[in-house]
């Protein structure tokens, strides 16, 4: 997977309401009603995230979920994570 052109990663973040680049990384941060909709919005994603075999930084705290996409081996960010922003996403989206 290649790594993405800046003008690629605007073009995508343009879709990715919320989502910006911290860091070389696609970063996001979710806030839930509460732990239990944050954890299990972690939980919920973890299947498909490990389908993908593409995994994220991410920290809990509380209510809040922050998330780094990167993709290592590309040594930036890829097309895979904005896949996987897209459905992190659709997940929280079910869960807010």
């Amino acid at each position: 997977m290649k790594k993405l052109t800046d003008s690629e990663i605007s073009a995508a973040i343009a879709g990715l309401p919320g989502w910006t680049v911290k860091d070389e990384k696609l970063h996001h941060q979710y806030k839930f009603p509460d732990f239990p909709h944050a954890i299990g919005f972690m939980t919920i994603a973890a299947p498909s995230i490990e389908k993908m075999n593409h995994h994220p930084e991410w920290f809990n705290v509380y209510n809040k979920v922050v998330v780094d996409l990167t993709t290592h081996d590309a040594g930036g960010i890829t097309q895979r994570d904005v896949e996987l922003a897209k459905l992190l996403d659709s997940i929280a989206a079910k869960l807010s």
